[in-house]
């Protein structure tokens, strides 16, 4: 595709020469004669370049191209003026142009400039894009290849700068504060603190005094003034984890931090002016809790302007093997062990596990099997039992610990493994034993990672 090129000129003789010179040379032109309606072309194409006439009668060319880079400073303009008038040429440049060239006017010379000006933009915005990537679009632990993740990254690049509060959802161990200190790290607030507290990690008490701090004197062993943790995090972030255990006594009290952006420290009778970004995570349904009247739904509203949800590891398919040769990596290297990657048949055993502890698990598992490993391979033998042994036609787990039990999602992940499995397969029989239609069936295939 050709770079589109603007022309600003108010003669039209010499707008309909640069159209036809560069041209041959490579370029698409617009142009226009009337320089009160560049702005608008210039919001509404994505010009590569922008090539504009100083001297304009009624219209200042200086100013011009300092309204253009106020607008568009990604775009390269550059300037056309008398031969001789180098002070106009120089204060162009300080406006902010790329470069000039002087009249009479070469476009052979011009489409040289013109040329090293859009390659400066390409080089510019690759950069950009490099130093994005670089900068954590996938936080550690975080990784993942899978659709689903890919709309978690997304949504992660989409607000972690609109400083609003989000709420991060997800079961134990999807790597919720992870997320959280990913939203700090790209945000404006990054050179503030990150400050994270568990709510249900603190009896009652305890977790007032955490949050906004307490007075001398407060209670008996307040022996002298502590900040909380909404101060100590002034001008950063405050990720305010299991925030679904948070006393229900409490709640009016953080509603009020947040609308108000003041905390009164315990037994003190003065407010302290707070800035903080608010991030919260929980694996419970706020909404029902809000319904059941056990979480205020007022705060709920405060807390959820965004949304983000995490998937479990069980629904992300190939994404199992991805964190798995990412530990490996770690803790090989960690410990000095030359271990290098996962046997065949140590991936199908990973790969075949519901992951009811999700990343956490699988890190903790990959570490054992680092350690135990005889050669540079991990194998079946170094997987814990319950990996090993684990069979996907299981479709309850045969005990009664609140611990092992799993959710609807599972059970039925488990029940459409099991019935492929009897069925050699055949996806158009499963659907009929499951009282789906095959697009159904492949819609919960996708969803829960299964690719055979």
């Amino acid at each position: 595709m050709k770079p589109l090129i603007l022309a600003i000129d108010d003669d039209r003789g010499m707008c309909e020469l640069l159209e036809l010179g560069l041209a041959r040379r490579g370029f698409a032109v617009r142009w226009t004669t009337e320089p009160r309606k560049v702005m608008d072309l210039v919001q509404e194409n994505d010009f590569a370049a922008i090539v504009s006439d100083l001297n304009m009668p009624g219209q200042n060319g200086i100013e011009l191209t300092r309204q253009i880079v106020g607008n568009r400073p990604d775009v390269p303009i550059v300037v056309i003026t008398a031969f001789g008038s180098m002070a106009s040429a120089v204060e162009a440049m300080r406006a902010g142009a790329y470069d000039f060239v002087t009249k009479p006017l070469e476009v052979d010379a011009l489409a040289l400039v013109l040329q090293r000006a859009v390659q400066h933009r390409a080089l510019r915005e690759e950069v950009k894009r490099l130093r994005l990537a670089v900068s954590g679009a996938q936080p550690e632990h975080v990784l993942g290849d899978s659709q689903e993740m890919k709309q978690v990254f997304d949504l992660v690049s989409r607000v972690a700068d609109a400083d609003v509060s989000v709420l991060i959802l997800g079961e134990s161990g999807t790597g919720k504060e992870l997320i959280a200190r990913s939203l700090h790290q790209r945000s404006q607030r990054k050179d503030g603190p990150f400050v994270a507290i568990n709510c249900s990690a603190l009896p009652e008490a305890l977790l007032e005094s955490e949050l906004f701090g307490h007075a001398r004197g407060a209670f008996t062993d307040a022996r002298s003034a502590r900040r909380g943790l909404f101060q100590q995090a002034h001008e950063g972030t405050i990720f305010l984890d299991e925030i679904g255990d948070l006393p229900l006594s409490l709640q009016p009290r953080l509603l009020r931090a947040l609308q108000e952006r003041k905390v009164r420290p315990v037994g003190s009778d003065v407010e302290i002016d707070v800035d903080v970004r608010v991030l919260a995570a929980t694996n419970q349904d706020l909404e029902k809790a809000v319904e059941s009247k056990s979480f205020r739904g007022d705060l709920f509203y405060r807390l959820n302007v965004v949304q983000l949800r995490l998937p479990p590891l069980r629904t992300r398919g190939n994404d199992v093997l991805l964190l798995a040769q990412h530990f490996l990596q770690q803790t090989a290297n960690r410990i000095g062990k030359r271990v290098e990657s996962l046997n065949p048949k140590a991936a199908e055993r990973l790969l075949a596990y519901s992951w009811p502890g999700n990343v956490r698990e699988l890190q903790n598992c990959i570490e054992r099997a680092v350690a135990l490993a005889a050669f540079n391979q991990i194998g079946v033998d170094d997987l814990p039992d319950r990996i090993r042994d684990y069979r996907p036609s299981q479709i309850l787990v045969p005990s009664d610990h609140p611990s092992e039990l799993v959710t609807m999602d599972e059970i039925e992940r488990r029940y459409i493994l099991r019935v492929l499995d009897v069925v050699a397969g055949n996806k158009s029989l499963a659907a009929q034993i499951l009282g789906f239609d095959r697009r159904t069936l492949y819609r919960k295939l996708e969803r829960y990672g299964i690719t055979s």
